[in-house]
């Protein structure tokens, strides 16, 4: 009598797994998993992952849980070092050339900023240069959107976000466009940063001979009813990180000379219009 037992080897395992999939299972479920399982198979076999480095995998995804709160996001961090957010972001947003470009959210937005006007000062009692922000939204066509939602944030001159200081709000906030679609705000010049490294992705990092910082921006996210968000940075340009992000941020059209009114006694300014699409968009 032959033997009903079936043994699962390095060659049947992978079909195997993907077999005990419901037929019934959700499609999409089933096209993702099917292409996981493949894939993590893969690079198992590839690199002939051994037990002790199964192991030490195991360890490094438990201890990036652990470095999770509220106030930093680990997994997003590993995402970003490693181009995976970048490459969702690149597919989920491929649009036309007259819409502002997007890019990673980041480890560091926080929900239900303070609500500001414009004008205000974005960075309250935080001393450094004066930077003026002046933003305009428009649809694609170039036409200005009254009543935006756009959350701004940046580091501190130090090079540090508020939830790395404390638990109090500061440079950020929420402003609301006007009819004319812009959002002013003054702030202080904010700097080129290491992306958190005392971590198990520092670890990665450090093992792959890389650095961790990033160049110097501000974040806007950009919500308005009947369009698409807007998830991006402006970057200043001349940042000696621009071309050794950590997180491959940059796209050439977010990068902005900042300083040119400086050349005529004016503070520094970051000027830029975005252009959004609708969501029926192509």
């Amino acid at each position: 009598m032959a033997d009903r037992h079936v043994t699962y080897t390095s060659d049947n395992l992978t079909q195997a797994v993907i077999d005990r999939i419901r037929p019934d299972a959700a499609p999409r479920v089933k096209q993702v998993m099917e292409a996981l399982i493949r894939h993590v198979h893969a690079f198992v076999r590839e690199v002939e992952l051994t037990p002790e480095e199964w192991e030490q995998g195991v360890a490094f995804v438990t201890e990036l849980g652990k470095w999770c709160d509220d106030k930093r996001q680990e997994v997003i961090l590993l995402s970003d070092i490693l181009g995976v957010s970048m490459l969702v972001d690149a597919i989920a947003h491929r649009s036309h050339a007259s819409v502002s470009e997007t890019t990673v959210l980041g480890p560091f937005h926080r929900e239900n900023p303070p609500r500001m006007t414009n004008g205000e000062n974005l960075s309250r009692d935080v001393p450094g240069e004066p930077l003026e922000v002046e933003v305009k939204v428009c649809d694609e066509q170039g036409r200005p959107l009254e009543g935006a939602q756009v959350d701004a944030w940046h580091t501190s001159p130090e090079g540090f976000y508020d939830s790395q200081l404390g638990d109090a709000h500061s440079m950020r906030g929420r402003f609301v466009t006007g009819p004319d679609g812009v959002v002013a705000f003054h702030t202080v010049m904010p700097s080129s940063y290491p992306v958190p490294h005392d971590g198990p992705v520092g670890r990665v990092l450090s093992a792959m001979g890389r650095g961790p910082m990033r160049p110097t921006h501000v974040h806007f996210w950009i919500k308005m009813p009947g369009y698409r968000d807007l998830i991006t940075h402006i970057f200043r340009d001349g940042d000696p990180y621009l071309h050794d992000d950590a997180v491959f941020g940059v796209k050439a059209s977010l990068v902005t000379d900042w300083d040119l009114p400086k050349k005529e006694g004016k503070p520094a300014k970051l000027a830029y219009e975005f252009r959004i699409p609708k969501l029926d968009a192509d």
